[in-house]
Order: C-alpha cells, then sequence, then structure tokens
C-alpha cells in the first residue's frame, strides 16, 4: 500500500508544471510580440499571455497549500482527488485566455471550486480534529 500523501505530491508537480505552462507562454509571447523586458505593456495578445500567467500563480498561492492543509486535516486521497481538476483546468484557462479574453471562463469557473472546498475544509476539519482531540 502507498502512502496516501504520494498522491499529493503527483498533483502538486502537475498544479506546478500547469504553472510552468503558463509562464513559458508568457515568456514565448514576450519574445514573438517583441516586448522588452520589464515591461509588461504590448498588444492585447501578449497582455492576455501575461494575465494568464499572473493569475495561475494567484491560484496557485492559495491552491498548493489549501490543498495540503486539507489533506493532513481532511484526506490525502480526497486532496488529490479533488485538486485534480485544477492543473488541467488551469492549462485550459490559459489557452483560451490566449485567444480571447472570454474563452477564459468556463475553465476557470471549474478550477475554483477546490480552492474553496480545501480552505474551507481545511478549516473545519481542523475545527473537528481539534475538538475530538485527534
Amino acid at each position: 500500500m502507498h502512502d496516501p500523501y504520494i498522491y499529493v505530491v503527483i498533483v502538486s508537480a502537475l498544479a506546478l508544471l500547469a504553472y510552468y505552462f503558463t509562464l513559458l507562454m508568457a515568456g514565448l509571447a514576450r519574445g514573438r510580440f517583441k516586448v522588452p523586458a520589464p515591461s509588461h505593456e504590448g498588444p492585447e495578445e501578449y497582455v492576455r499571455h501575461v494575465r494568464a500567467h499572473h493569475n495561475t500563480l494567484e491560484h496557485l498561492v492559495l491552491f498548493l497549500p489549501g490543498m495540503w492543509l486539507f489533506a493532513y486535516a481532511v484526506s490525502p486521497v480526497w486532496a488529490a482527488a479533488i485538486g485534480s481538476v485544477w492543473p488541467p483546468m488551469r492549462v485550459l484557462y490559459a489557452l483560451g485566455y490566449h485567444k480571447a479574453a472570454e474563452k477564459r471562463l468556463i475553465p476557470l469557473y471549474i478550477s475554483m471550486p477546490p480552492i474553496y472546498i480545501f480552505v474551507l475544509g481545511s478549516a473545519i476539519g481542523g475545527i473537528v480534529r481539534l475538538v475530538h482531540g485527534s
């Protein structure tokens, strides 16, 4: 039997790869649209690449620690199962955003509930564990 936290490790690695994908795409867009560093001013298509990257980072800051807190306070298997939605949805979010701002919305809406579940679930799970002494 595997340590159940290995599943959280795998989802964490996939989340970091999804983030790296957005970073890479923003960097490639900088070159394609000839936007000199450190500027973020450029054509709308370039700005959408940068926003996809920055927004993914903003969500990653809540997603990763939230998933690990949920894994500890509630269940690592459930954390990994719920969290497995986030990485592919963030890649689809970025790909949609690269095309047009409105094409990011469905993957965005699907990728957000795991964050809410993790933050609220870990708070509730932590309180329950504290009350029951476990």
